[in-house]
């Protein structure tokens, strides 16, 4: 059963005010040379979320906008330069020490040619947590095992024996999820699992997710740049912006109402299918650099309502309504 958001329960998973910042500078001999100071870049910049049991949350934005470096964080692939990432009430730290919680939690990853070992047969590559956590010990065992898994995820049991490089972007992404429910999780990091894959084939994959969950309880951390993908999978949606995130809203209130200029104009960028001939007005601009982001709202450079204050002042999350924006023009009730 899915844990209903807000019920009081402990999230699944608890992000408060994590950053991850990295060191790109030059060799200290070059930045001498040319009299440079250090260069951070600031890849995730301080996002407060929770995960309710049973329910899903994705992230979407522009490729750059730190969502991947988000999925690392929450699964302990990157420490934190600040902040803390709870599991299951549990600071992450001691959580990944411990292997029974260690167990509780996979990533399905963005590319299915890149993240299954291609000189291992199918049944190894699923088999692997199971040696790894010690959840089976018999060799007969874990065969009847990932012929369980094989099947769950619309695969037979005898392609166990064969080798990636014999099956379809799409068959291997079914590996990679056969692989990740192993260890029997109750969270997952989903990165991108669909993007190389066709239209047609990405919502056979989004379906056998949604019907895992359901028959599994599992907790999503779904991570995507196509609305159109999270809006099918998603109880909540983030919508993130060079680090950091802008609105937080119910997927279908965030369809139906967007109210972050970023928010409304990711939605302008949708294919109109039904062609009202409604005029749309894109985004204009780069996106700016993570290295050296604007001062104020990071938006102010492309956002058609911005304002004096937008260029000087950081805005921070606020309630309005159902959701939760950082804009100043929302919280004035501007446009």
């Amino acid at each position: 059963m899915r844990a209903a958001a807000g019920s009081g329960a402990t999230p699944m998973l608890e992000a408060q005010d994590i950053a991850r910042h990295f060191d790109v500078s030059k060799p200290v001999l070059q930045r001498l040379i040319a009299r440079e100071g250090r260069r951070t870049l600031r890849a995730v910049d301080g996002l407060s979320f929770d995960i309710p049991k049973g329910t899903t949350l994705s992230l979407v934005g522009e490729s750059g906008c730190g969502k991947s470096t988000v999925a690392r964080l929450v699964v302990g692939l990157y420490g934190t330069t600040r902040g803390t990432v709870l599991f299951d009430g549990q600071d992450l730290s001691q959580a990944r020490a411990d292997s029974t919680q260690r167990s509780r939690m996979q990533m399905i990853f963005q590319d299915p040619y890149a993240s299954l070992n291609p000189r291992w047969r199918v049944v190894d590559i699923v088999a692997e947590p199971i040696r790894a956590f010690g959840l089976l010990k018999d060799r007969k065992a874990i065969l009847a095992r990932v012929g369980e898994l094989l099947t769950q995820v619309g695969l037979s049991p005898l392609d166990g024996q064969k080798y990636p490089h014999e099956f379809s972007g799409g068959q291997r992404q079914r590996i990679s999820i056969a692989r990740a429910l192993s260890s029997n999780p109750e969270f997952l990091v989903c990165d991108e699992p669909t993007s190389a894959l066709d239209v047609s084939v990405q919502a056979q994959i989004l379906n056998l997710m949604k019907e895992l969950q359901q028959r599994l309880g599992l907790t999503y951390l779904f991570i995507s740049h196509n609305l159109a993908v999270v809006r099918q999978v998603s109880d909540r949606i983030g919508v993130m912006y060079l680090g950091k995130l802008v609105e937080l809203a119910p997927a279908e209130s965030l369809f139906e109402r967007p109210r972050h200029p970023y928010t409304r104009a990711l939605m302008e960028a949708i294919p109109d299918l039904e062609m009202t001939g409604r005029q749309r007005i894109p985004v204009g601009g780069e996106v700016p650099s993570p290295i050296s982001p604007p001062p104020g709202c990071t938006f102010h450079p492309r956002c058609p309502l911005a304002n004096a204050r937008c260029r000087v002042e950081v805005p921070v999350m606020k309630p309005a309504l159902d959701a939760m924006v950082a804009c100043h023009a929302v919280e004035e009730g501007r446009g």
